[in-house]
């Protein structure tokens, strides 16, 4: 639950920054792309991380090299069935707030543009 709110205000975060979402949970074979987006003259796949502290370390470091290799692979599937001449981005959107069983608190937002290239 906390999760899917925490991409939700995610993806609110990114159309107030002007991107377009063309996609949310997008699955492939290779694994599942949180948000895609276009931002001007980019194409960005977006993995988002939902965390009440960093008391276990920063949501991107939760990023492992294994989801990073399927975003790569998945967003590739992507870019097969929707070809396109757009750069190619991959970011990470931290995400920290809590869920009260009824409303989720969104207390910050950090974009990290670029997180990693292909893997």
């Amino acid at each position: 639950m906390t999760g899917r709110m925490g991409e939700d205000a995610a993806v609110l975060y990114l159309k107030k920054q002007g991107y377009k979402i063309l996609e949310q949970n997008y699955r492939t074979k290779a694994g599942e792309i949180d948000v895609i987006a276009k931002d001007g003259e980019d194409l960005v796949f977006v993995e988002v991380k939902t965390r009440s502290s960093e008391q276990f370390g920063t949501p991107a470091e939760a990023v492992t090299y294994y989801k990073k290799q399927s975003m790569v692979n998945s967003a590739k599937w992507y870019i097969a069935k929707y070809p396109t001449e757009l750069n190619i981005r991959f970011d990470i959107v931290e995400v920290f707030g809590t869920f009260d069983g009824s409303g989720f608190e969104c207390e910050k937002i950090n974009h990290i543009k670029q997180a990693f290239l292909e893997v």
